[in-house]
Formats: structure tokens, C-alpha cells, sequence
């Protein structure tokens, strides 16, 4: 069974930072690509990073360029997601999420609470 674990969210003042970190259950090598999801009050799940597990390539939302930085530990079957510069705008739930290699199944984890206060 694939699990996803985040941690390491939590409370910190605007322009703070925060790493959080997913550790999956299984080899990420198994996966196509691997990122993280934001989802605050009221709002849509948002596409916050992706890093493809081969290629090590990585996409970010604009909103985020800059300041976040993802990134992962093969041997570790980790990824993890590096935040500067915290804003309010950034508070949300993250969720970490797995594509598979096949493209066919997306595995999400339970969501880490991040809130940064003005």
C-alpha cells in the first residue's frame, strides 16, 4: 500500500521560512513525478511544486517562483519542499501527492498545516 506522510508544517510570522518534508512508503522511483498541493479556507486545491523522480525536473506556481524550492532524496524516498518568505497568502493545508510511473493513479498524502501570520 502507498502512503504519503507530510510533516513539518506549522505557525511562523511573514517572512519566516519552513521545510516540509513527505516521506513515501514505497521507492519514489515508482513514481512519475512527485509534488506538493496547497488548499486554503474557501478555496480550490492549487498546484504549489512537481519534481519529476528521473529527471529531477521541476515546475512551480508563479505565485511561489522564487521563494519555494522542491526537491527530493532518492535514496531517502523523500521529498521535500523548502519555503522562504512566508506570506500570509501561503496558508493553507499541503498535501504532497504521487503520480505513478504509468500515469494511471495519483496517491496523496493527509495534508500538513501551514499558517503564517502577518
Amino acid at each position: 500500500q502507498v502512503r504519503l506522510v507530510e510533516s513539518g508544517g506549522g505557525l511562523v510570522q511573514t517572512g519566516e521560512s519552513l521545510r516540509l518534508s513527505c516521506a513515501a512508503s514505497i521507492r519514489i522511483f515508482n513514481f512519475h513525478a512527485m509534488g506538493w498541493y496547497r488548499q486554503a479556507p474557501g478555496s480550490q486545491r492549487e498546484l504549489v511544486a512537481t519534481i519529476t523522480i528521473s529527471g529531477g525536473t521541476t515546475t512551480y506556481a508563479d505565485s511561489v517562483k522564487g521563494r519555494f524550492t522542491i526537491s527530493r532524496d532518492n535514496a531517502e524516498n523523500m521529498v521535500y519542499l523548502q519555503m522562504h518568505s512566508l506570506e500570509p497568502e501561503d496558508t493553507a493545508v499541503y498535501y504532497c501527492y504521487g503520480e505513478s510511473r504509468s500515469r494511471t493513479n495519483n496517491y496523496w498524502g493527509q495534508g500538513t498545516q501551514v499558517t503564517v501570520s502577518s
